[in-house]
């Protein structure tokens, strides 16, 4: 080779100075990034199989500032796949509102653990009263629910096409399991069925699994899955942060879970309040739905024995007893309360701060859940979460998921009203046979002990309907400690 043509390609191979600092740079830049991403990724490992990463209230992706960019690791540490040998298909269909649906998710994923089978994304309810057309992932993020579980349980978001075709041919066995069972009812009763038919599905999954008499790694999945891997979509956690936000901004708040609805009031058969025109109505829509059972209801003994959400007038005077500050911020998670406006003015009346999603938000910005309840429903669950005291008027599903979250939480204040004492005091203030001050010490006295407290689920043999709701007091995911805390209130 002539010797120009080799000064040529020496000078082709040769670094200029620049050139290395920057390489150097570059490298030096790859390095870090790698051993940051090999120290999440030996966190994610050795953390706590339970939940991995920080108390979920919303998912919080870890992002790095430099100047004005941000940086976002793209690697996503998944957990290990864990190999098992499949006994078939689970294929579920939920039934209830958003909580209801929430907590038969989680014991699905358990069911399907145990019984070492495939379990298919849920399918949630269309067709119950509020008809949300919603898909699973509609509502919660489905990619983060697979994966996040994978070392637990295989996840498809739809049937294999071959085990299809053995669906669509009828081959597959449908059933309603029965509520409150062991997981020995399903290791005896389902797990044969899913070996004989291959494709399992369930058509109705609420309180399918018990609250008491399971291992504690059962209760430890169920709480993993409600509290980590059920992670609502990305559209609905940036507009619960909003709503968070603007009330953070303006100081406390309190969120009143004020299931004075038409729907809650049919359904139960309670209508104290209610003029007889209203009663009329109420009592037609519950003998509309053939699925609500119990059609003949005494109204006033249901109200007395404490099985009725407390009325607007009724929470007014139970606020003001406790020594709530009547400026505080109270948020109302609901639907459309029953009889509107004239039926909340006392209540706006003591607490002219009250103020809702809808009031905090532009008509835009909700667009796109209008007529998806279950997705209103979730923006209402975040900031319940967030709230300094929650405040359910009803012990209904929403009011039991939230209080147990809260309490995986750090045991958040979530005051658990005791309706049937507060109706009887209530009405004796009414009648003139207590003071205001007789009966504001004895409401106090009487939820000094119902904050959300750490305490032991209660558990009643032989009935399970009873007993405390796992997932309002899952004790087995919690810290607990030997004495209850003691709490305080706003003012």
């Amino acid at each position: 080779m002539p010797a120009s043509e080799k000064v040529e390609n020496s000078k082709r191979l040769t670094i200029r100075p620049g050139i290395k600092v920057w390489l150097a740079r570059a490298i030096t830049t790859a390095i870090i990034w790698t051993i940051f991403a090999q120290i999440i990724a030996l966190r994610e490992l050795l953390g706590p199989i339970l939940l991995k990463g920080m108390p979920y209230c919303f998912s919080s992706p870890i992002v790095f500032r430099i100047g004005e960019k941000s940086l976002v690791p793209t690697k996503v540490v998944l957990p290990p796949k864990r190999i098992y040998k499949n006994n078939g298909y689970l294929m579920v269909s939920c039934n209830g509102g958003l909580n209801q649906m929430r907590a038969a998710i989680c014991d699905m994923v358990a069911i399907a653990r145990q019984l070492n089978v495939t379990l298919i994304v849920p399918e949630l309810d269309k067709t119950s009263f509020w008809a949300d057309p919603s898909d699973f992932q509609d509502i919660f993020d489905v990619d983060h629910f697979i994966t996040s579980l994978r070392d637990e349980v295989r996840i498809l978001k739809q049937l294999p096409t071959r085990v299809k075709k053995r669906v669509e041919q009828g081959l597959s066995f449908t059933m309603s399991p029965i509520s409150w069972s062991n997981i020995t009812y399903y290791e005896n009763q389902i797990l044969p069925l899913l070996l004989k038919h291959k494709v399992v599905h369930l058509n109705r999954t609420d309180a399918r699994l018990a609250n008491n008499g399971l291992h504690t790694d059962i209760q430890k999945l169920r709480c993993r899955v409600n509290f980590n891997a059920l992670r609502f979509t990305s559209q609905i956690e940036e507009l619960g942060r909003r709503i968070v936000k603007i009330l953070r901004e303006r100081g406390p708040f309190i969120v009143l879970h004020l299931r004075y609805e038409m729907d809650m009031l049919a359904f139960s058969g309670c209508a104290h309040g209610c003029d007889s025109k209203e009663e009329e109505e109420l009592t037609r829509m519950r003998y509309a739905y053939p699925m609500w059972k119990e059609k003949v209801i005494n109204s006033e003994l249901k109200r007395k024995e404490g099985l009725c959400p407390l009325t607007p007038d009724e929470i007014a005077l139970t606020l003001t007893a406790l020594g709530i500050d009547h400026n505080v911020q109270i948020y109302i998670a609901a639907g459309e309360i029953y009889g509107g406006e004239k039926r909340m003015a006392s209540l706006l009346r003591e607490f002219p701060n009250l103020v809702r999603k809808e009031t905090l938000l532009q008509p835009s910005d909700l667009m796109d859940f209008q007529n998806h309840s279950s997705q209103m429903a979730a923006l209402d669950y975040l900031v319940s979460l967030e709230s300094d005291i929650f405040i359910p008027t009803y012990d209904g599903n929403m009011a039991k998921v939230v209080e147990g979250h809260r309490r995986f939480l750090g045991f958040k204040k979530t005051i658990l009203l005791d309706r049937r004492l507060l109706v009887n005091l209530i009405d004796q203030y009414s009648n003139g046979s207590l003071s205001w001050d007789e009966f504001s010490i004895a409401i106090k006295e009487a939820h000094v002990y119902r904050m959300g407290n750490p305490k032991r689920r209660i558990v009643i043999p032989d009935r399970p309907k009873e007993e405390d709701y796992f997932y309002s007091n899952p004790h087995e995911c919690l810290q607990l400690i030997d004495e209850p805390l003691e709490s305080t209130l706003l003012s």
